[in-house]
């Protein structure tokens, strides 16, 4: 038998299976510091290739131990080869885009095998094909591939230039000169101005600033907009602006090598042989902001990829789904399964030819060399080709597609939009979409993500009587809203008019003279550290060390109490109108332990005046015994604005005798300049002198959440979704929106604090929780190990859930979080984390965040998403599963890195629960519906080969091969993936436990395959066996014989066809116009190319190509051919439709309850907003200021403030904010003696 000619037309089958495989890259993601970039498929880093290069020559690149640098001095930092300033994020240059871009495109299975296929083609005893007709495919896919990749790198290094050209003056020979930063080197002394950005890590040098202090906005690190204080050492504070000074300037610096650790820097400067030890607060950072500060000389340390910043950006991975994962592992299946059919058909060819071959070989001779064992080796490459359908490689061109599709869903939609910053959503990436069905663990930001990072002056107490709440007249308590009419505050000339509050009494009761609430106000307006700053007459902006301190002066500003300006001496308050200066006379400074802060002052008519706030609790503890009944009523108030989440403070004064006074100024003098036991003894005189107090009353701030975030944290918490928030912010802010979230409850059994500063401790404290809330639980971790990953190479280990009865909560410091993130600690602390409902990690670094993430990832095997919206949420944003940025207050560089980004938290539950979900679920199924028409398909080839000697005949017309994936079935189901929904956006809100199946991966997995494949393997039997014995012997109405190889194709192909729509539309739950247009027409398509394929005219114009001629009008005319088609399909489709009643039956899913309760209920309404029910609560803030112990000895100080007369430009003014727009927050006491020399 001449086998090149059996196979010449069967070969043609390759263009069935050669279809495009499109594979979109990510979007590149470009920041304006962190520069980030996340890269494609394949991740291959240059700097990774280089250094694989340089081991491989044995040049291997010691770590640097420590740095040593010289100011001014070039040639020898040169000598280190340190880094320069210039950032690189881009993958390619020109020289190397194409052999990389091409090694990671076959590293692609699919490329791989077009690759395959094409070397197939080029072998003429196996294909009689051209080898372009595979190569062309190929070419195209890897074309546009890399030209996308092209695209994005482009933009990378657009990103690295914008960043790199940026200007700052550098002193150069003793000029300034205007520098890029890529020129900018290790060593070099540069000069900074107010709202530029830090150019590097830099050592402060001086500033324009009393004290050589400056504030920095660190909001890009660590999430606080609040402004951060740094200070110059003395010696170097002396140069100023002096350019000469700074030319000489020679100091060696020795300081730690790069690292990531944001908080600690240590290092000493050695200026004329005197030794100075450097620390974190006088080093500045990369990705700071330089605010209310006029200038500032920096000398550079870190430069470029060296800064911290840098080293904090994470590193960058491709992201692929699980599914992606599941799907490469499935193909591989797929190979070893068509390699087996192949070699089982090729051993079959081999004996029909010895037993059966030669009775044909008269006809059909062999040509010379071939024999039996020849021809089975061909055939079974013959195979693989026409078998070829089994791998899906069109497979994933519907994929991309499909994912593409519901990416533009999820930017088209307009819940998700929030017009007032004119924000939509946005699908950074389409490769993820599945994904977002399947989230087990959320890790969130705080600042900015779950609040606005606004603090607003809310309610308040004043003499037993509450304010900032409307009553209507019944008694009932009034939702404000935005259209809650507010109070006027226009006959204040200096209020603030950005201030809200709507309880009109309140002014009422300060403007008819009360004295308890005007004594309230005063003592908001005196006790404090706010530094106020007149930029023109009656504009007042308030720099507050924390923001609650900012709500509250300037609460006390629009009631008529407004703070004017302060000198170390004095404070100046224009109270209704008047000005009063008060003398300063002490300021009893807030730290942990005291949880307080007082002033005494004297008025202008020299009254001496204790005023002190503070922790109610505290305060409680210090008040005269007539305050009892006082205290009971505010105790009350107290507890309902805790229950309403707010920050509450309590309010005292006493009066002081002139005498005693002059004895306590005396004794505190002697106390502060004590050698031995300073704090003891000036603790001891506080507390003498903050006694027997009395009440005025209590303040309640807000802070600010987004809008809706309890409800969609109540929600997804319904999904089974456990959020776990990262904030680089304090533990008492901390907590005190973990209750506001409701993520931590009064009703919680316990809530674990975990703040240990020893490895011992931390895991002590760890085990005690763990064995609180599970006392069988074992010491030794239950851990799963498995393999999986292509060629189940990857080795996966599982710590196991362990049942905990109740709610539990806990609460970890970043200290305990370092020594809990160690190789020996990590399973006990992801043990007791996971045993809680909610999980907040304070004060934790960047990198801490991400370790976090991939700690979960590795041991839970769970899918990941991480929310944030500053830079400092990059690392954690790269390294979850989803990156979901939020477009708000602190820059745009948690967006730039994410895969899905949008303005509000609450539009969270929406791209999980509806988007998130439905993208799942039409994934699944289209992936066991795509799997099954395709192994239906090719099993049919399989039964036919037993039944034409095992010669690589096709059941089908070529064209139809070509077409069937092409054409026929493309668009139906394309239709029921963009289309297909079991409910819609309100029923999946209603019951969000729809979502708990992607979680555990019901849909679709290696089971739900083997099903796939039993169910396609059920079926060609029916669609071979029915259409060959109902044509077999078979004659026309009128005698003559249809039982013919073409009338057989057509009935096959037919019955193969109408079988797969049927069982698509038993698929699909949701029918639109386009679904019904798809499947239809697809149907009429494929009669409508039957008839034309197979008239005359076609024969005569291509009779090689069309050699079907009259079958169709021929076969189809006949009833039992239409006959057979209908009992083919009823013997496909009856058992599918018997076995899913018998399921909905006996085992019904969450899915079909649902769908069963739609059908008899009327659609859900929306939500109604209605005032959330009162909550009374004991527990409060521990305090609502948060600013730091020895910011009172700044206030005091002879130096402060003593600027010079002539006018100054006026500094950062924020338009959108009277408040002072960055307020420094938590930092050390600011001396201002000299630092003593050390001996080198």
């Amino acid at each position: 038998m001449q086998v090149q000619r059996s196979l010449q037309c069967l070969l043609k089958l390759l263009g069935g299976g050669s279809q495009l495989f499109l594979h979109e890259p990510e979007t590149p993601t470009i920041g304006a510091s962190l520069t980030s970039v996340r890269y494609g498929e394949a991740e291959l880093e240059m700097g990774s290739v280089t250094s694989y290069f340089g081991r491989l020559c044995g040049k291997e690149e010691k770590g640097e131990e420590e740095r040593h640098l010289r100011a001014n001095d070039r040639p020898f930092n040169l000598t280190y080869r340190y880094a320069n300033n210039a950032i690189k994020t881009s993958k390619y240059n020109i020289f190397t885009f194409l052999p990389l871009n091409l090694f990671e495109q076959f590293r692609r299975l699919a490329n791989a095998y077009f690759l395959f296929l094409m070397i197939l083609q080029l072998i003429p005893q196996v294909s009689s094909l051209s080898w372009f007709t595979t190569a062309v495919p190929l070419i195209l896919v890897l074309s546009i591939t890399a030209v996308k990749d092209a695209s994005d790198d482009i933009n990378r290094h657009k990103s690295d230039n914008q960043v790199n050209n940026r200007m700052v003056d550098v002193l150069i020979d003793g000029q300034l000169k205007n520098e890029k930063w890529m020129n900018v080197q290790v060593g070099d002394i540069i000069r900074l101005e107010n709202d530029q950005f830090v150019t590097a890590d830099l050592l402060l040098l001086s500033s324009s600033e009393p004290l050589n202090l400056i504030y920095v906005e660190t909001a890009e690190l660590d999430g606080e907009t609040n402004l951060k204080v740094k200070q110059a050492l003395t010696v170097t504070g002396e140069m100023g602006e002096s350019i000469d000074a700074l030319a000489a300037f020679n100091g060696e610096v020795r300081c730690e090598p790069p690292n990531n650790r944001l908080d600690k820097f240590k290092g000493t400067l050695t200026l004329n042989e005197q030794v100075y030890a450097l620390d974190n607060d006088k080093v500045l950072l990369r990705g700071c902001t330089l605010r209310n500060t006029e200038w500032c000389f920096g000398l550079v340390i870190f430069g470029g990829p060296d800064t911290k910043l840098m080293q904090n950006s994470g590193k960058t991975t491709f992201k692929r789904t699980s599914i992606d994962h599941l799907m490469n592992v499935l193909v591989l299946c797929i190979f070893g399964f068509l390699a087996t059919m192949c070699t089982a058909l090729a051993i079959g060819n081999a004996i029909w030819e010895v037993k059966e071959g030669s009775v044909f070989t008269a006809f059909l001779p062999r040509e010379p060399g071939i024999d039996a064992g020849l021809s089975a080796f061909l055939s079974f490459w013959s195979y693989i080709i026409v078998l070829n359908t089994v791998v899906p490689i069109s497979l994933y061109v519907s994929v991309e597609i499909i994912r593409l599709g519901n990416s533009f869903y999820i930017d088209w939609d307009r819940k998700m939009y929030y017009p007032k910053n004119d924000t939509p959503a946005q699908a950074r990436t389409t490769t993820l979409n599945e994904e977002l069905g399947q989230i087990k663990y959320i890790f969130s930001d705080k600042t900015g993500t779950l609040t606005q990072n606004i603090m607003t002056f809310n309610k308040c107490s004043i003499n037993q009587k509450a304010y900032g709440e409307l009553f209507d007249f019944a008694g009932q308590r009034v939702e404000i809203t935005e259209k809650t009419e507010r109070v006027d505050f226009s006959w204040n000339q200096l209020a603030d008019p950005k201030f809200i509050f709507h309880d009109h009494s309140l002014l009422e009761t300060v403007k008819e003279g009360n004295l308890e609430a005007q004594a309230f106000f005063r003592l908001l307006a005196l006790c404090h550290t706010v530094m106020p700053e007149e930029k023109k007459a009656g504009e007042l902006f308030y720099q507050a060390q924390s923001p609650d301190e900012g709500a509250l002066v300037t609460a006390a500003r629009n009631f008529g109490f407004v703070f004017r300006s302060r000198t170390p001496e004095t404070i100046t308050v224009m109270e209704m109108g008047q000005q009063v200066v008060y003398e300063l006379l002490a300021v009893l400074d807030f730290n942990n332990v005291r949880k307080r802060m007082s002033v005494i002052v004297r008025s202008p008519e020299g009254k001496l005046t204790l005023y002190c706030k503070g922790a109610d609790t505290i305060i409680f503890e210090r008040l005269h015994p007539s305050c009892n009944k006082l205290t009971e009523v505010t105790t009350t108030h107290l507890n309902e604005y805790a229950g309403d989440g707010l920050r509450t403070l309590a309010l005292a004064y006493k009066d002081l005798d002139e005498g005693y006074m002059e004895g306590w100024k005396q004794r505190h003098h002697e106390a502060s300049t004590a050698m031995d036991g300073r704090e003891e003894r000036l603790d001891e005189l506080y507390e003498e002198i903050e006694k027997d107090l009395l009440l005025l009353g209590a303040t309640a701030v807000e802070d600010k959440l987004q809008d809706g975030v309890p409800q969609t944290i109540e929600q997804l918490a319904k999904a089974d979704i456990k959020i776990w928030v990262l904030t680089g912010d304090k533990q008492e802010t901390a907590e005190n929106i973990g209750y506001s979230c409701n993520m931590l409850r009064e009703e919680m059994k316990d809530i674990f604090i975990v703040a240990a500063n020893t490895a011992e401790g931390v895991r002590e404290e760890l085990q005690n929780a763990r064995r609180k809330m599970c006392p069988g639980s074992a010491d030794v971790p239950s851990v799963k190990k498995a393999r999986a990953g292509l060629f189940w190479l990857k080795k996966t280990e599982t710590v196991q859930d362990e049942k905990v009865d109740g709610d539990y909560g806990l609460v970890i410091n970043g200290h305990s979080l370092a020594f809990a993130l160690e190789k020996n600690l990590e399973l006990e602390l992801l043990r007791t984390a996971c045993m809680c409902q909610t999980v907040i990690c304070c004060r934790v670094t960047p990198l801490q965040k991400a370790m976090v993430v991939q700690l979960v990832k590795k041991y839970k095997q769970a899918v990941t998403l991480a929310i944030g919206d500053g830079a400092n949420d990059v690392s954690m944003i790269k390294a979850a599963h989803i990156g979901v940025g939020i477009s708000g207050q602190e820059g745009m560089q948690a967006v730039l890195s994410s895969d899905y980004s949008f303005a509000q938290f609450r539009y969270l539950q929406r791209l999980l629960l509806v988007h998130g979900r439905w993208s799942y679920l039409r994934m699944c199924k289209f992936l066991r519906y795509f799997f099954y028409k395709n192994f239906t398909f090719t099993f049919v080839h399989f039964w036919y080969a037993f039944f034409c000697g095992f010669s690589a005949q096709t059941v089908y017309d070529e064209w139809f091969i070509t077409l069937y994936n092409l054409v026929y079935t493309a668009l139906p189901v394309l239709g029921m993936s963009l289309f297909d929904q079991d409910v819609n956006d309100r029923w999946s809100f209603q019951y969000p436990q729809l979502y708990a199946p992607g979680q555990l991966n019901l849909y679709f997995s290696k089971k739900a395959f083997v099903r796939c494949m039993l169910h396609s393997c059920y079926s060609s039997l029916v669609l071979f066996f029915i259409p060959w014995a109902a044509m077999h012997d078979t004659v026309r109405d009128d005698g003559k014989d249809i039982a013919d190889y073409q009338s057989f194709a057509l009935l096959a192909q037919t019955c193969l066809l109408v079988v797969v729509y049927v069982q698509l539309c038993l698929d699909t739950h949701y029918w639109t116009a386009v679904n019904q247009f798809f499947v239809w027409g697809s149907l009429a398509a494929y009669f409508a190319i039957s008839f034309t394929m197979y008239s005359n005219g076609m024969f005569l114009i291509f009779t090689s190509s069309f050699p079907f001629i009259g079958t169709a009008r021929n076969s189809l005319n006949q009833p039992n051919v239409w006959l057979t088609i209908f009992l083919t399909s009823l013997l496909c489709i009856l058992p599918v439709v018997a076995f899913r009643f018998i399921l909905i039956q006996l085992r019904p899913t969450i899915n079909d309850k649902v769908r069963h309760k739609v059908r008899k209920e009327a659609l859900p309404a929306p939500a109604p907003r209605r005032p959330p029910p009162r909550r009374i609560s004991t527990r409060r803030s521990g305090y609502a200021f948060s600013h730091s112990q020895g910011y009172g000895d700044l206030v005091m100080s002879r130096k402060f403030l003593q600027r010079p007369l002539k006018s100054r430009p006026a500094l950062n003014i924020r338009k959108e904010s009277a408040l002072a727009p960055n307020q420094p927050q938590h930092y050390r006491t600011i001396t201002e003696e000299q630092e003593g020399p050390q001996s080198p």
